[in-house]
């Protein structure tokens, strides 16, 4: 199986930033896609970032303070947030699609959340 292991979230003010970071872990044998998600509370969960190895795709809400990368020999990817809002707070949930086997079914996998609270 694969794990997905976020860490970063917390509580800041408005205009700061954090680096969330998610790290695969398993019986991988290669990922396609990964990315960030949100939920927000009352509220459906969100796409906030993915990257695939093609134009990444951002939220419009998120585009120009946010920046998704991923360092693919560690199976990690990073979400750096910068001049949050208010409305940025939200669970934020990493996803992967990942490939267990060459040649073989893709399968999707979430992170169990980490809290993100942008408040003064």
């Amino acid at each position: 199986q694969v794990q997905l292991v976020e860490s970063g979230g917390g509580l800041v003010q408005p205009g700061g930033s954090l680096r969330l970071s998610c790290a695969a872990s398993g019986s991988i044998f290669s990922i396609d896609v990964m990315g960030w998600y949100r939920q927000a509370p009352g509220k459906q969960r969100e796409l906030v970032a993915v990257t695939s190895g093609r134009p990444t795709t951002y939220a419009d809400s998120v585009k120009g303070r946010f920046t998704i990368s991923r360092d693919n020999a560690k199976n990690t990817v990073y979400l750096q947030m910068n001049s949050l809002k208010p409305e940025d707070t939200a669970v934020y949930y990493c996803y992967a699609v990942v490939a267990l086997v060459a040649g073989q079914a893709k399968y999707q996998y979430w992170g169990q959340g980490t809290q993100v609270t942008v408040s003064s």
